[in-house]
């Protein structure tokens, strides 16, 4: 057991169009493209935290259209520390700036999180 060599997390999300969908989880999560000269020919596109903390994240071209709610999905923790209303206000004008880039908001637990779909309806939190 001494050789085990622990695993690393990759995050990837089927799609139906990477380089749109990359651009989008580009402006959520701070990350950059990493791939986008290749993307756009197969279908992917894989995006990197510059600061090298979170996990990879693929996008992954598939043919087969989302149907049904995610069984997974990503928390984006913006509220960071202080006071509980100026955690929340910190996780609406995430949710904000996160609609302007293209997201929908679905659904919003006051003082909690705000439940939000990407562009192609894959849901996420904003907490």
């Amino acid at each position: 057991m001494g050789d085990r060599v622990a695993p690393t997390v990759e995050v990837t999300l089927d799609c139906a169009d990477a380089p749109t969908l990359a651009a989008f989880w580009a402006i959520a999560l701070g990350y950059v493209d990493i791939s986008p000269d290749q993307a756009a020919d197969r279908g992917y596109a894989w995006l990197h935290d510059p600061r090298g903390v979170g996990p990879p994240l693929c996008l992954l071209e598939v043919p087969e259209p989302k149907t049904v709610k995610n069984r997974m999905h990503l928390d984006l923790a913006v509220s960071g520390e202080g006071p509980e209303t100026q955690r929340w206000q910190r996780i609406v004008d995430g949710a904000a700036r996160l609609h302007a880039a293209g997201a929908s908001v679905l659904t919003e637990y006051a003082g909690h999180h705000i439940t939000m779909a990407d562009p192609e309806g894959n849901e996420f939190d904003v907490c």
